[in-house]
């Protein structure tokens, strides 16, 4: 409405400066009877334009978006109404008072000025070309009526790439956006048609019309849409026989602009799962990574190497790569080759518990900021190897540690878990060791015999890891099923990869730029917990009707898993540092001289191969620890299932990361 009142003050103020431009000093010393003529002329032309305007549609364009098609429609708004204004003034006196260049003069300024305030909506530059009307060489008989939901930029993309492809079989019917300011507008000729609850409506109003749409593509992230209302849109599409699809990420639909090419994907669970992503301080990330030496343990990971593509990013120096995987640190040295050309980067072969080989690393490179990704994750291995995974996460942790101090690196920082917070497994007792571990490491370097920051940052189960969850689901879907749930009450925390791993660098930045967190413990904040038969039932209903055509099986607790996890434990102090997503924890602190003494007992335990005497260790150590079965119990359990490749599958661990394990070294400083 503010914009239809604004167009016709702006026809007011068109008109009678056109008659100024024309008139000049004639217009300012009219009569009486002139000035009521001039009146007479401007309240038809506002009353023409008020009535056309609307009819040709100008305000159920989307201005935000559009494109030169419809400013053509604005100026031959403009034409009209100015000819239907020159015939009724000339039926009226001959056109005898006004001159024939005033038409002309009125067009041009009421069309520079309606599309100069219609291009303030825009945040970027007028996109050049998009034809609106397209010839299409395909008959309508061939063409795929899709429906899209959301009425955004990722639509406003899309829908320019698929104008300038003159061959594609895609006819888009209509738009599903839930705001209400988007109701009844055109977006590159497209009409929003509804909200999203109102899919199924507008699906058989279609198919009334003989247009029925055959494929749903989502124009917005579904993080956007909400998870509820994404898995009743996608259960109510695939219930109509509907393919359901999402675009590209925007990054790639602003190619595809100029490319007249576009990219449709699957719906995958992550796409589900994702929750909004948090407020990032691009600004800090570049202060903290530009220009400086980074070394990353585990870089070969699912964590190991989504962070060494993210610092590549961000214009470090020099990149240093150490993984105990040949060929998982042959695959994200390939990737940075690929999308670092530039980078200077040096890959190592090297087992975390090598401290002489990491020495001789940190020596020739000296890095100043270390990310420590590499340990044994999988809960399940671990129970069966509890010394193994002691020598690798604890003893390897110190070691990483005393090297980033030996050689002055700026900061170091731990990836842990949510495992290790009251602990049922060796893996998550073990973790929780690490954190003491640098937490004392953190505070003795407070006291100031150290420069170096020792940061932790603790998160859940991350999404699409190697050996994760959704791996897991997909290969048991490929088999028919069934999928493999240990409990209907299992939940668990969620997030993806990237947002981990986006916010574990803007934690560690502000940490060692604004000197936060000394002493204690970066907790992602994860949002809910979520059930793992919930997302079974979603990865059935992206390719079927759950418990119809996929059956969920409930396959028992393993050992060492708990039905929840916990981010805080109970004797820990909560704290709500300023770095958006992130909250923080402050564990009763060790001494490290009390660390050094206890964990060289750990690690002789270890060395000796004395497992049940390791975990009774640990229990005396680890606040919260409480292993529900001992370690022989637990390989006899696992030895049965071991007999099955296919249920050992199904018994991983499908959140965390494995590293494999090397021979042990020293504790203790060097």
């Amino acid at each position: 409405m503010r914009v239809y009142a604004l167009d016709l003050l702006l026809a007011l103020v068109a008109v009678n400066f056109s008659l100024v431009l024309t008139l000049g000093p004639k217009f300012v010393s009219t009569s009486g009877r002139e000035f009521s003529h001039i009146a007479f002329m401007t309240i038809v032309f506002v009353v023409l334009c008020a009535v056309l305007f609307p009819l040709l549609g100008l305000y159920r364009i989307n201005w935000k978006y559009a494109s030169i098609p419809a400013y053509v429609v604005l100026i031959s708004g403009v034409v009209v109404a100015s000819l239907l204004f020159a015939v009724l003034i000339f039926v009226d006196d001959r056109l005898d008072f006004v001159p024939r260049s005033v038409i002309v003069i009125q067009v041009m300024v009421l069309s520079a000025m309606l599309c100069g305030f219609r291009l303030n909506f825009r945040h970027e530059e007028l996109l050049k070309g998009a034809p609106y009307f397209r010839k299409r060489l395909i008959a309508a008989g061939e063409t795929i009526p899709v429906l899209l939901v959301g009425a955004g930029r990722e639509a406003d993309l899309y829908l320019r790439a698929l104008n300038r492809d003159p061959n594609s079989n895609y006819r888009p019917l209509g738009i599903l956006d839930d705001r209400p300011e988007e109701m009844g507008r055109i977006l590159h000729g497209v009409p929003v048609i509804g909200a999203t609850r109102d899919f199924e409506d507008r699906v058989g109003e279609l198919e009334l019309l003989g247009n029925k749409p055959r494929h749903i593509i989502f124009s917005k992230p579904l993080s956007e849409i909400g998870k509820c209302d994404a898995d009743l849109l996608i259960q109510n599409a695939e219930r109509l026989g509907l393919a359901v699809s999402r675009l590209a990420p925007a990054t790639l639909l602003r190619q595809s602009v100029t490319s007249g090419d576009f990219d449709l994907r699957p719906i995958e669970l992550t796409d589900l799962l994702e929750r909004p992503q948090a407020s990032l301080d691009v600004a800090a990330l570049e202060r903290f990574i530009r220009e400086r030496r980074v070394l990353v343990t585990g870089a070969g990971g699912s964590i190991g190497s989504e962070l060494t593509k993210q610092v590549a990013a961000l214009n470090p120096t020099e990149i240093v790569l150490i993984d105990h995987s040949e060929f998982n640190l042959y695959t994200v040295d390939l990737d940075l080759k690929e999308q670092f050309p530039e980078l200077k980067r040096t890959c190592y072969l090297c087992d975390v518990r090598d401290a002489a080989r990491l020495n001789e690393i940190f020596e020739r490179h000296h890095p100043e900021l270390v990310f420590h990704a590499a340990a044994l994750k999988h809960v399940p291995m671990v129970e069966l190897n509890p010394c193994e995974g002691l020598l690798t996460n604890v003893c390897g942790t110190m070691n990483v540690a005393e090297a980033a101090r030996r050689w002055n690196a700026l900061g170091m920082v731990q990836v842990s878990t949510d495992k290790a917070v009251n602990s049922r497994s060796v893996m998550g007792a073990t973790k929780r060791l690490a954190e003491l571990y640098c937490q004392a490491m953190d505070l003795d370097c407070e006291s100031g015999r150290s420069r170096t920051r020792f940061m932790t940052v603790r998160f859940g189960n991350v999404l699409g890891s190697s050996g994760s969850l959704i791996p897991l689901f997909k290969r048991q879907l490929a088999k028919g099923g069934p999928l493999t749930v240990t409990h209907p009450e299992m939940t668990r925390y969620f997030m993806t990869i990237r947002e981990a791993v986006q916010l574990t660098l803007q934690a560690s930045s502000y940490g060692l730029e604004k000197e936060l967190g000394k002493g204690q413990i970066f907790v992602l904040d994860m949002g809910e917990p979520i059930k793992i038969v919930d997302i079974a039932r979603r990865m059935i209903r992206l390719s079927g009707v759950p418990d119809r055509d996929i059956a969920i099986d409930i396959v028992g607790c393993r050992p060492g898993e708990k039905l929840y996890e916990e981010l805080f434990d109970a004797d820990e102090q909560r704290v709500s540092p300023p770095v958006p997503g992130v909250l923080g924890a402050v564990p009763k602190a060790v001494p490290l001289s009390v660390i050094y003494e206890n964990f060289a007992h750990l690690k002789d335990l270890a060395l000796a191969g004395k497992p049940s005497q390791l975990v009774d260790a640990m229990r005396e150590l680890v606040p919260g620890f409480c292993p529900e079965v001992e370690s022989a119990a637990t390989a006899h359990a696992f030895a049965t299932v071991r007999r099955d490749a296919d249920d050992i599958e199904a018994a991983l661990d499908p959140y965390l990361i494995p590293t494999p394990a090397g021979p042990p070294l020293p504790i203790g400083p060097n």
